[in-house]
Parts: C-alpha cells; structure tokens; sequence
C-alpha cells in the first residue's frame, strides 16, 4: 500500500501551481468584486491542455483520471483561487464524463475538443427548483419532435450559464406515471445554450461572484436528435458517470481551501505579537489550527481512496459521498479558525480570509447535502431502513 504521490502526479500538481502563481488573492479578490468571470484563468488553464485531464488522447485529451484531476483541484483551489477558480473549470472534468462513457466516437469527436481547447464553455442542467435533490421527480419535458426534441422546464443553481455556449441537460422524455422505476424515462442532452429560448436568470449570492449561479427557464428549446447522450429513457443511470466525479472533485476543492485558509492564519499567527511574544506561541492558537490540519489530511485521504476506486472501475458511492462529507466539514471548520485566528483583521477583505470562507459554504453545501450524505451511508453502508 502506497500513499505517496507518483512522479507524474508531483509534476502536475508543480505544474498547476505554476500557473495558478501567475493568479494571486489580488485577482481573485477583484474578479470577486466585480462579480466577472476569471476568463484569463480559464484561457491560461486551456492553453496548457488541463481543461482536458480527464477526456480521451484522441480528441486532444490527456486522458488520466479523477485522481489526477482531484489532485489538480486541491491545487487550484489552495492557490488562494478557491471555488471561483475550481467552478471555473471543474464542469470539464465531471460533466463530459457522461459523453466520454457512453457518447458515440462522432458525439466525442464534435463535443469535446471545443471544451479542451477553451472554445467552448458548459454548464450542467440538472437540478430544479421544486425537486431539489430528487431527480427522479425532474418537471423539464423534452417532447419528441420530426427533427429530435422540443424542451420546456425550469433548472437552478446552473453555474456558469451566463457564460456557457452549451449544457448538458436532464430532461424527462416519458410522464413519470408512466414508468416502472422512477429513475426511468429521463434523457440526457448535451446541447447548444439557445438564449433565444432559455432565459438565464444569475442569482444573486453570498460568494463566489466570479462565477455566476443561475435558474433557466426554458421554453420551445430545439433539440437534435444528434444530441441526445445515448438512449432515450436511460439518462439517469449515465449522469451517474458524473455524480461521483463531481463529489470527488468538489472534495478535493474543500481541502484545497482548507489548507490555503490554515497556512495563511499560520502565517500571521507566528508574526503577529501580542503582549510580547507571538499568538502563535499561544497553544490557544496552535492546538485548533493543528487540529483543522488533522481533519484536513483524513478527508484528503477519502478523496484519494474514492478517486482511486472510481480510476479502477470500482464501486466508489460510498466513498465519493464520505469525501464530500468530511472535506466539505473539514474545510469549512478550517476557514472558520482561520478567520477566528486573525480576529477583527479575519474579517478584512484584504487578508482574503472572509472570501476563503465565504466560499468554503459551496463544497459544504453542494452538490448533495451533509444530511443526505449521512442516509447514503446509513441505508447503503449500514443496511438501516430509509428514512424519507
């Protein structure tokens, strides 16, 4: 058992973060006041091929795995850059990840080299305002038509859709009283963002302004049948391919902002000097910290065994859900201490703290609740009976 880093993994983790050290706290700090998306981030990252990590060689990929691409966004996000970098670019990894499985050569061959390149952006339609983590109950309708679908519905949360030329889209093509299971008769779509039909609506928020958050409303979209992502009815079981790779990657964005947030308190706390000496001699001060790194490093090691299993073709649910869980936590306590660490000077803007914190809430909080992680676990791990 081996929890070293490769050589290959140490290189592209120096490689991202000489990158994201061309993008300090004061550029994101401003992209966040001016609630503008961080395009010189997003390009540099295209130019260097890493919107592609995951996606196959043939169509310009680098094709590694979650592992490689969740070490790459704890790199990221521990830059300083945090969930305004990570959402930036993280669509590219999770959401094609239903198109590369089980899109056809043609689809992949159309659909990815534009995200790889930085052509094209995307943004990923699932949830909806009345059903939240429910998907079986999804309300958006793609209706047959002579040349594909026409859909109409409403989605929420959509980020990066003020921005996006494309979506990949959950959408129900049989009534749900018409099917056997409920996770049946839905139909994935990844399509072109017709803003003459989808009206995006950003929401306004409590962080990360760099990129936005969204509700679509969407009515008489065209859809070709060139678009539909493999069988009609069976949309659900593919978007699977992406749910786990989005909690494992989202995980490892948490520990990345944890960490940026423990080394910049640490940092202070060993200059600042208060009554004579330094609060970081202050065991008051050093035994929270410690402990937020301790919490940090056991979730980074879940993130690591989930992006493994995934990589092997494992099973990975319950592990994916428990990285979320504990990093979205461990993150979040880390920003919190920081900010506490620096005191009244925690809450100034300019020690990028408050940001760091600020957007510590978003792996907490998405993409899947800390209360619905813990039934995944209690009914799928534990066998106990389902509670909703």
């Amino acid at each position: 058992m081996d929890f070293a880093l490769t050589e290959q993994q140490e290189a592209l983790r120096d490689a991202v973060t000489r990158i994201c050290a061309r993008f300090g706290d004061d550029y994101w700090l401003a992209a966040d006041r001016a609630h503008r998306f961080p395009q010189e981030f997003h390009t540099a990252m295209a130019a260097d091929g890493w919107l592609g990590i995951c996606m196959p060689e043939r169509v310009g990929g680098a094709g590694l795995g979650v592992t490689e691409a969740a070490i790459m966004m704890q790199a990221v996000a521990q830059s300083g850059a945090a969930m305004s970098g990570a959402s930036a670019i993280h669509m590219n990894i999770f959401g094609p990840m239903p198109v590369v499985v089980h899109g056809t050569q043609a689809q992949q061959d159309r659909m990815l080299p534009p995200l790889i390149s930085g052509a094209e952006k995307a943004c990923f339609a699932v949830t909806e305002p009345n059903t939240g983590l429910d998907t079986t109950q999804l309300k958006t309708f793609a209706a047959r038509s002579n040349a594909g679908y026409v859909l109409k519905g409403q989605k929420v949360w959509i980020s990066t859709a003020q921005v996006a030329d494309r979506m990949l889209i959950l959408a129900r093509t049989t009534p749900l009283e018409q099917v056997k299971k409920r996770s049946e008769g839905l139909t994935l779509f990844y399509t072109r963002l017709d803003r003459s039909k989808v009206q995006v609506r950003e929401i306004p928020k409590m962080g990360r302004h760099a990129v936005d958050s969204n509700e679509l409303f969407i009515d008489g979209l065209e859809v070709p049948e060139e678009d539909r992502i493999g069988e009609e009815g069976r949309g659900f079981d593919y978007i699977l391919h992406g749910l786990n790779p989005e909690r494992i990657l989202v995980a490892a964005e948490a520990i990345g902002i944890g960490h940026a947030a423990i080394a910049r308190a640490s940092a202070y706390a060993k200059d600042r000097v208060v009554f004579g000496r330094p609060i970081g001699q202050n065991q008051a001060i050093q035994h929270p910290l410690a402990a937020c790194w301790m919490q940090l490093e056991a979730a980074r090691l879940m993130v690591m065994q989930a992006a493994w299993l995934y990589d092997q073709g494992r099973p990975c649910g319950a592990e994916a859900n428990a990285a979320k869980y504990l990093a979205g936590e461990a993150g979040f306590n880390a920003c919190q201490q920081a900010v506490m660490t620096l005191g009244g000077y925690g809450y100034a803007q300019e020690y990028h703290l408050e940001r760091l914190l600020r957007e510590s809430l978003i792996p907490r909080i998405a993409p899947v609740s800390p209360q619905l992680v813990l039934c995944y676990i209690a009914e799928r791990v534990l066998g106990l009976p389902r509670s909703y």
